[in-house]
């Protein structure tokens, strides 16, 4: 089962959160602040981060950008309700998905394995490898790099980028996405699109403001393309 790091700082749900991991098979190591968090991500090495938005010290959204400067582990933010702005800018920070606390224990791991899951969307007949002008996407080493320099993406950068290429010039709309790249049901947060979009735009595009691969239709959502 994968490995979680959880950093909380309030003991009741870093204690209740932990044991439903534990029973759930996880291994888990849990941590009360931001510092003690990254302290133990290189002896621990977690395969997922679960972060309170709402730390003392070095809050989470500090956390997630420190952790992003050199990784791309997948991150899943807990967050108070009515933490709305703060939600936006951990999401801009890099997180993959977010939950609102209290979560039942079975809504955290749905929300890890949807992370988690490996993609496997190549379909019969499609090329392993396939290139958009500079930028070239192995569906099966899930790698992309661009003019030949390998690119840094977040897993949920990753899943949209695949889900848009495997079909170019079709319009997805951000709840299509919501239910394919992130599988969440109706009245999912379509915040998690938008944000996604953004930092996915400023690593593959040459200008993040005049969208060559991935494109907004206002009113409608996003395509791949035409390129």
């Amino acid at each position: 089962m994968p490995r979680v790091l959880l950093i909380e700082d309030d003991p009741s749900v870093r204690e209740g959160v932990e044991l439903g991991l534990r029973r759930r098979g996880h291994d888990v190591r849990a941590a009360a602040t931001g510092e003690t968090g990254l302290a133990a991500m290189a002896e621990f090495r977690p395969d997922l981060l679960l972060l309170d938005l709402m730390l003392p010290g070095m809050n989470g959204v500090q956390v997630c950008r420190q952790v992003r400067e050199h990784s791309q582990l997948p991150i899943i933010m807990l967050t108070a309700r009515g933490d709305d702005f703060d939600v936006v800018i951990g999401l801009e920070a890099g997180a993959d998905d977010y939950i609102v606390k209290p979560a039942r224990p079975e809504v955290i791991e749905a929300r890890i394995r949807a992370v988690l899951r490996r993609l496997d969307d190549s379909g019969p007949g499609r090329p392993a490898i396939e290139v958009y002008g500079e930028l070239t996407i192995d569906r099966v080493g899930l790698t992309v790099t661009k003019a030949g320099r390998p690119l840094a993406l977040a897993p949920s950068e990753l899943k949209l980028l695949l889900h848009l290429c495997a079909a170019p010039e079709q319009v997805f709309s951000r709840q299509q996405l919501l239910e394919h790249v992130w599988e969440h049901s109706y009245h999912a947060d379509a915040r998690l699109v938008d944000a996604c979009v953004a930092r996915l735009r400023g690593k593959i595009e040459d200008e993040a403001g005049s969208p060559r691969y991935v494109q907004t239709l206002r009113g409608f959502g996003y395509r791949f393309g035409p390129l």
